[in-house]
């Protein structure tokens, strides 16, 4: 699901109109960056939690040219689900093997 496709939803959950919808959605999204941006936390009980950690230089291997890099260190955002977003999901969707690989399904 897109931005847009969200903002229809959000506007079709709760009355709003589609234009209404997106500024809502525009200011959360705002809003959760201003406060990353001030380095302060965005918990969304139940839902989860938005904050930014620090991330260390390291060294990499460049895979074009197979020469070692080093990436500095950064600041990154980061989402901690909450415990209720996690049963939800674990509840609604299941793990299966295809192949070698994993794939995400819905339960039964």
């Amino acid at each position: 699901m897109n931005k847009g496709e969200f903002a229809d939803k959000l506007a079709s959950k709760t009355g709003l109109t589609k234009k209404d919808a997106r500024k809502a959605l525009d200011a959360m999204i705002d809003l959760i960056t201003e406060t990353l941006v001030s380095n302060e936390e965005v918990l969304l009980t139940g839902f989860g939690k938005f904050e930014t950690r620090a991330r260390k230089e390291s060294k990499r291997i460049n895979p074009q040219t197979q020469k070692s890099i080093t990436v500095p260190k950064k600041v990154v955002p980061a989402f901690k689900p909450g415990k209720n977003l996690k049963e939800i999901v674990a509840k609604k969707l299941k793990v299966v093997t295809a192949g070698s690989t994993l794939k995400v399904k819905k339960a039964r």
